[in-house]
């Protein structure tokens, strides 16, 4: 689970900026935290979601972005021809443009705690290191840095392995791939203590961006598999009315890529089958069939978001992975209703998966669902940075309108549009 996520030098965000999901003290709602378990350390409670607003161009999106690289760069592997780093730096500082973008985590798996660092260019890793407290005490597990002749290492006294296999890790790690990651590729399974908070940074946080297609693909082919999962995809949409009876499918055979390489475990190609997928709708005249491509776009989006939606809820079982799900623009093509009504659903469970999410839907903020704490603001400075709080930094009491003061500008984080 994510304890808070600083970034710095990466696209419009310059200093650095923290988000952080540690609830405030002293706030009501207490359905809407979680305390986190962890050995050794009594710790704040955390929150179960946070919603992020702002203007267009602000930074929301290329918050969520920073979010994904590192689970994006935890799966590379060394190549003859390696592609580009997923970072960019701030472009409007001429004296940040040849600086690393740094990345600070501070995390919980297995109940443990840890901070995972992180600087690198669009070359290659810059510095990175890991950190965790056992029984809450501070210890080192390595800490990479690369100078001019060279990367140096240091390795922890708790690091498991060995000094033999110590080498051996640093002489498989390329300039542009992770050490931890080589680490666990070139170790026993015995070996748990990096592949533990590995795994977390591999598949901790589930970032969904941009349309839903791909998930609405393997939404799809889960649910032609099995019937049963049909069935929970037309429960699903009825619960937020959307009158879907049952699902069939109509199959051609075609050669494609293997989309669900999306999910961790795939790596392969394969033949896969091409689908038609016909929703049943029942009204009260009868029922009527609808190809999947006849539904309007909330509904895709919806079948789309049905499958990380399942993989992080309570009642399945990769429940215990405690999943942090961060989706920009979860609004888009959905009725406020809705995002209101899986909000509420999500603050039901009793788990400690997270939701995290960009909107311009205010009506969440007059619902009264969620707390001071849980709404976070991105707004452009003078320089053309991000800067990040959250509506709890402002001064103002708990039960107060918020949507009403956003819109008078009490917490700023508004368009500032010209009127000709």
């Amino acid at each position: 689970m994510l304890i808070e996520f600083s970034i710095s030098n990466f696209r419009s965000f310059r200093e650095k900026q923290t988000f952080s999901m540690v609830a405030a003290p002293r706030l009501r709602k207490r359905e809407n935290v979680f305390k986190p378990v962890v050995k050794g350390e009594k710790l704040p409670d955390l929150l179960k979601v946070a919603a992020i607003y702002g203007p267009n161009a602000s930074g929301k999106s290329n918050l969520i972005k920073a979010l994904q690289i590192v689970s994006t760069v935890v799966m590379r592997q060394p190549a003859a021809q390696p592609s580009p780093l997923p970072v960019s730096p701030f472009r409007f500082d001429p004296d940040l443009l040849n600086q690393p973008s740094r990345i600070e985590l501070h995390f919980i798996h297995v109940e443990m705690r840890y901070v995972f660092e992180l600087a690198l260019t669009q070359d290659r890793i810059v510095e990175e290191r890991l950190i965790m407290f056992p029984m809450g005490k501070q210890s080192l597990l390595y800490e990479r840095k690369h100078e001019e002749n060279g990367d140096t290492y240091v390795f922890g006294k708790l690091l498991e392995g060995g000094s033999d296999l110590h080498e051996v890790w640093k002489k498989s790690t390329g300039p542009n791939v992770l050490f931890i990651s080589q680490a666990v590729a070139n170790s026993s399974e015995e070996l748990t203590q990096l592949r533990q908070p590995f795994s977390w940074l591999q598949g901790g946080m589930l970032v969904l961006t941009g349309k839903m297609e791909e998930w609405a693909d393997i939404s799809q082919r889960i649910a032609e598999k099995n019937t049963m999962f049909a069935e929970k995809i037309s429960s699903f949409l009825q619960d937020i009315d959307v009158p879907v009876s049952n699902m069939r499918f109509e199959i051609a055979d075609s050669p494609l890529n293997n989309s669900i390489g999306l999910l961790r475990n795939a790596q392969k190609e394969t033949v896969k089958t091409s689908l038609k997928t016909i929703f049943i709708h029942k009204t009260v005249l009868g029922e009527a069939e609808f190809d999947f491509q006849e539904e309007s776009e909330g509904t895709k989006n919806l079948v789309g978001f049905w499958f990380p939606w399942m993989l992080y809820n309570k009642s399945n079982q990769f429940s215990k992975e405690n999943l942090t799900l961060v989706i920009d623009e979860f609004d888009s093509s959905l009725h406020p209703d809705i995002v209101a009504t899986l909000i509420a659903k999500h603050l039901a469970f009793d788990s400690s998966a997270q939701l995290i999410f960009t909107t311009h839907d205010t009506h969440l903020m007059d619902t009264k669902l969620l707390r001071r704490d849980q709404f976070w603001l991105t707004e452009r400075d003078a320089n053309g940075a991000t800067q990040l709080r959250s509506i709890h930094d402002f001064e103002g009491r708990e039960g107060e309108d918020l949507e009403k003061r956003y819109y008078e500008g009490r917490y700023r984080a508004l368009p500032i549009i010209r009127r000709s």
